[in-house]
């Protein structure tokens, strides 16, 4: 019981100290880096959260897409008049993901792209987001990057512009949705094959920092709700493939958390309290079964060893003895001679083994005994015990 409360009390203080050490890991820790991805799961200013949950709360049907769309060429449970947006992608989109979309917008779906991380499937329209080296305004908000068109190709790649040459989507109008000093920030372009296709130069017009403290919320709400009653978000390219599990995600916690940490030391203690305390594990083995020693095998050890010091007489009166106190009723002390008790025992038994070992007792107690009576009077002394015992 004692080592089972200093067992218990070990684990209360190692977690204890575990959890004082997460309390000053987080006080000294500096404040994480807020999570800069553009995904509709991410509930940091920079994420996109907020617009997701306002599209529901208007009656818009909301789905992330979380694979390659050019794995696939089709969306899961695709609707009619469903917008396709990537928001900035923190994974640029790469050529043959543009010369997909493009395609897609050529059979007539419609298609929003947004932030630098867009910029070549935005090349196939003419267009890409150049980012300017001060916020200028737009209405109530402010932008951080603007669409410009594509100059030759001398001049793109002296400036390193990269673009998409095989995905031209002819145009059939163009109606600008937001204008700044530096020129347009966002346009809608109405294509041939009657698909609708909103690029916007600076993603943090959907963000949920901007959502909230300027008219973004209105700008970002009003290009999808009342249009479109479907929209689908990528998420793929904001690390949220369909290969994360649950226990990922917990591990890649607690590795950068100092609570995750804590929780590891703690792990770490118990396993060593554990192995501290000599836990068995599994059913016990078996070893090998001692029986326990019958008193007359005592008392036949005792003879033996009053044999070899040639007290034959004394050996046999104590066997004698010894089977009268055990016949005796309980608390009764054994009175007369041992001799008279024997005549009795011999004329009081039934069995013939009894009577036979009570006559050779009672041979045994008359005159010098030679080494061999010890042993005879165990036997004896055994049999009428094996007989007559309660």
């Amino acid at each position: 019981m004692r080592s089972r409360l200093e067992l218990a009390a070990a684990i209360l203080a190692v977690v204890l100290l575990g959890v004082g050490a997460g309390l000053l890991g987080t006080r000294s820790r500096p404040a994480e880096s807020e999570d800069p991805r553009r995904s509709t799961f991410v509930t940091s200013p920079q994420g996109a959260r907020a617009l997701a949950d306002a599209l529901i709360r208007l009656r818009v049907t909301v789905t992330h897409l979380r694979h390659r769309l050019d794995t696939t060429g089709v969306l899961p449970a695709e609707r009619p008049r469903t917008l396709l947006a990537y928001l900035a992608p923190s994974d640029p989109l790469t050529r043959l993901e543009a010369e997909e979309l493009a395609r897609r917008v050529r059979s007539g779906h419609d298609l929003l792209l947004a932030g630098d991380g867009a910029a070549l499937a935005i090349s196939c329209y003419g267009l890409y987001p150049r980012t300017l080296g001060d916020s200028v305004r737009a209405g109530s908000m402010t932008v951080r990057a603007v669409l410009t068109a594509i100059p030759d190709s001398a001049t793109a790649d002296s400036a390193h512009i990269d673009r998409v040459r095989g995905c031209v989507v002819p145009v059939a109008a163009a109606d600008t949705l937001l204008r700044t000093s530096a020129g347009p920030a966002a346009i809608r372009f109405a294509t041939v094959g009657g698909a609708s296709v909103i690029l916007v130069a600076d993603g943090r017009l959907f963000s949920n920092r901007m959502l909230r403290e300027t008219g973004a919320g209105e700008f970002a709400l009003g290009l999808i709700a009342g249009t479109y009653p479907s929209a689908v978000f990528d998420e793929y390219h904001h690390g949220f493939g369909p290969s994360g599990s649950l226990a990922g995600a917990v591990l890649a916690w607690s590795v950068r958390s100092p609570w995750g940490w804590a929780a590891w030391q703690l792990l770490l203690a118990a396993v060593a309290a554990l192995a501290a305390g000599a836990v068995r594990f599994g059913p016990a083995r078996r070893v090998i079964e001692r029986r326990r020693r019958s008193p007359l095998e005592h008392v036949r050890a005792l003879a033996n060893a009053l044999a070899a010091s040639r007290g034959h007489d004394i050996a046999v009166a104590l066997q004698v003895r010894g089977l009268r106190r055990r016949l005796a009723r309980s608390g009764l002390v054994p009175r007369g001679s041992d001799s008279a008790w024997l005549a009795d025992l011999a004329g009081n038994v039934r069995t013939p083994r009894a009577r036979a070992a009570a006559a050779a007792l009672q041979e045994l107690t008359r005159g010098p005994q030679p080494a061999g009576a010890v042993l005879r009077a165990a036997d004896a002394v055994e049999d009428v015990w094996e007989e007559l015992k309660p």
